[in-house]
């Protein structure tokens, strides 16, 4: 049994160490129809607990890998599309997709392992299945392409990691096979940057630029079909962006405004969806995607864009997010937010919103409806009232403390 589970240790050492893993292909069908495929290699790092200690192993998705034909799933109105990985003893990789129309997403990403499986995982103290989960992936593409990505990537998921290589992938297909059109990922297109080579010389490093300081608040708005305004937006916002600098041949990272009066807004509004679009000056497309929970009656933003082709940039930047659950409220009312929100979409990318108010659905009269504020505007209006009942309730102990002394000071003359 010793052997055994050292020539297990062994072979996985390798895996993980030299990089043999073997690709593996997945397909998810409806009859004859592919609607998921993907071509893959896959490691996953896993921390356990034994009798004595803790123990992180190294697990390679097997090229024995099988789709799991009960778990996965093509999708359907109601339901996401699933891709489901089985392996070994009740290990699997589950990933699910969600689509905004123009663009998909992993929107979860799954990992089960069953301590069980002593080849794997020796000296557990549990034999139980375990499932952690992340939602905050960043694999994307748009519509009818393939996702591609070379570069070994990494994402956390809860106690483990998940580790991505030679990763070609497509949901939503309309075809059995791959797109030959593909969307790269950032890591791939930073890796294929040729350095460039100059000769020795003195130079003064460049002063690095101001702040941007505040920005400018925009009024925004999108028409429905018959010309009344469905959806209004009040904000300042700020990109705070990472990206391969044509000047500097390196990765940067950088805080950009939004000039309002070079952007132009457009979207659309249906009964449980709406989209604003902000664009500006043809290199920067921005957009919002809100949701409504028909029923709660409550909206919130759940999606973010950005495609910028900005003249420093060696490659167009594209990022995209349709998991998100932020500026949440309640319909017929906006959301405002004057505090300074930072808004995360991916790693790359995080909005720095300033002076908000959106709503989405509901509008009436051209104009916002009652305000629901976010905490933050909250906590900063009960700080002055904080202090101003401390100070009130100071002066009334000083009075109080005046009286008492000043009664005192009359009680001690007697009348001859």
């Amino acid at each position: 049994m010793k052997l055994a589970r050292a020539f297990a240790a062994l072979v996985i050492a390798c895996l993980a160490v030299l990089g043999c893993i073997q690709a593996v292909t997945l397909e998810v069908k409806e009859g004859n129809s592919t609607c998921i495929k993907a071509e893959l290699s896959a490691s996953f790092s896993i921390t356990y607990n034994t009798s004595s200690s803790t123990r992180t192993v190294q697990v390679p998705l097997p090229d024995s890998a099988t789709v799991d034909s009960g778990s996965s799933s093509c999708g359907t109105d109601d339901s996401s599309p699933w891709l489901v990985a089985a392996f070994g003893p009740g290990h699997a990789l589950r990933l699910s997709f969600a689509t905004d129309g123009s663009q998909y997403s992993v929107a979860t990403l799954a990992l089960q392992y069953n301590l069980s499986d002593s080849s794997y995982f020796p000296d557990a103290n549990s034999s139980e299945v375990v499932t952690v989960v992340s939602t905050s992936v960043g694999i994307w593409a748009t519509i009818n392409t393939t996702y591609r990505c070379m570069s070994p990537t990494t994402f956390r998921v809860d106690g483990a990691t998940v580790t991505f290589s030679a990763m070609r992938l497509e949901a939503y297909m309309p075809g059995n096979d791959l797109s030959p059109t593909e969307s790269v990922c950032m890591a791939d297109k930073a890796s294929t940057t040729a350095p460039t080579t100059t000769a020795a010389t003195t130079t003064t490093a460049a002063p690095s630029p101001a702040p941007p300081g505040t920005p400018e608040r925009g009024t925004y708005s999108v028409n429905n079909g018959n010309g009344t305004v469905c959806l209004l937006a009040q904000m300042g916002l700020q990109f705070n962006i990472s990206y391969v600098s044509k000047s500097q041949n390196k990765t940067v990272q950088d805080l950009v405004n939004l000039t309002p009066n070079l952007t132009s807004s457009s979207g659309s509004c249906e009964a449980s969806r709406a989209t604003l679009v902000l664009t500006q000056e043809q290199t920067t497309t921005l957009s919002f995607t809100f949701t409504l929970n028909s029923t709660t009656s409550r909206y919130h933003l759940s999606g973010i864009a950005l495609l910028a082709n900005w003249s420093d940039m060696t490659a167009p930047f594209s990022v995209s997010n349709i998991g998100l659950d932020y500026l949440r409220s309640t319909l017929g009312r906006s959301y405002m937010c004057n505090a300074e929100q930072t808004l995360v979409v991916e790693p790359t990318l995080s909005l720095n919103t300033f002076r908000l108010q959106v709503q989405p659905f509901g509008v009436t009269t051209n104009q916002f409806a009652t305000a629901e504020e976010c905490q933050m505007d909250q906590d900063q209006m009960l700080i002055p009232i904080i202090v101003g009942a401390a100070l009130a309730g100071l002066v009334l102990i000083v009075l109080i403390a005046y009286l008492i002394g000043r009664k005192r000071s009359h009680a001690g003359y007697q009348t001859i």
